[in-house]
């Protein structure tokens, strides 16, 4: 699966406008520490998304040089699934700026300049990521919009507002950048997860994704084509299915929706792909 030219002006093109509705939404909080997700505040949910657009911005060049939050790299380089949240709240340490407005401000600033260092790069150059792993450049973009979207609901939930989370961005996040981690290398996202005893094999279709298939054997995870044979099926909305992995919807609630629903063979394999394939 490579990155079409359509996916790459697709996300190009979602970037800065989800990322102008969620600094309008920040520049229009009454009150930045109100609690946003878990023990966040609204500020703090902000700066999260903040640092991750000043980091991209030179990830993406992927010079070698020093990062924009110096004593990051170690923590970044060596992160798995399972320490993600003690280097998020470093990260909030060294990008201590809480301020609604000049958030919105720095994030627009950010995301222009990723668009800006990103635009003459082929989108399917493998970029240093997260414990060793290695996403195309299109997927970072991919990655970056879905957290606008996602913490974007987490403010606009606090503030009792409404955030549309529209599928096609998702289904960018899902096919750019999780299937596109798992084609370039995981790293050592996965080291600290339980090992699955057995191959279990699940395969992915909607209406704005290409069917594709993911299997799990002892810690590790690859990308295959469908062949018929997977273990479980999920047909999915990606407007569901991508907050469900990240906890803002009810996976009981996915499913009677509609959003999710889970077929094949050996449906009951679901939990144990999913205590290994998560997000943090």
């Amino acid at each position: 699966m490579t990155v079409e030219p359509s996916q790459w002006q697709a996300v190009r093109a979602a970037l800065p406008e989800i990322a102008a509705r969620f600094a309008n939404l920040v520049a229009g909080v009454p009150d930045a520490h109100a609690k946003s997700w878990g023990e966040w505040s609204i500020a703090e949910t902000a700066s999260h998304v903040g640092m991750i657009a000043l980091m991209y911005t030179a990830m993406i060049r992927g010079e070698g040089g020093p990062l924009p939050l110096p004593g990051l790299e170690e923590p970044i380089d060596t992160a798995s699934i399972d320490t993600i949240s003690r280097l998020n709240a470093l990260a909030l340490e060294l990008y201590p700026e809480r301020d609604p407005g000049r958030l919105a401000e720095r994030l627009r600033a950010d995301v222009a300049e990723v668009l800006l260092v990103s635009a003459d790069l082929d989108p399917e150059k493998p970029v240093w990521w997260l414990g060793g792993s290695r996403v195309p450049v299109a997927g970072v973009l991919a990655h970056l919009v879905n957290e606008l979207l996602i913490h974007g609901l987490d403010i606009a939930r606090a503030l009792r507002r409404p955030w549309p989370v529209p599928a096609a961005p998702e289904a960018l996040f899902l096919e750019l950048f999780l299937f596109g981690m798992v084609r370039n290398g995981m790293g050592h996202l996965l080291d600290d997860a339980t090992p699955s005893p057995r191959r279990i094999a699940v395969e992915f279709r909607s209406a704005y994704t290409k069917p594709a298939v993911l299997a799990l054997r002892h810690g590790e995870l690859r990308a295959e084509e469908p062949d018929g044979r997977a273990d479980v099926r999920l047909r999915f909305d990606p407007a569901v299915l991508v907050p469900m992995m990240f906890g803002r919807i009810g996976k009981l609630r996915a499913v009677a929706s509609g959003g999710v629903r889970i077929g094949g063979p050996r449906p009951w394999l679901l939990p144990a792909f999913l205590r290994t394939v998560r997000m943090p």
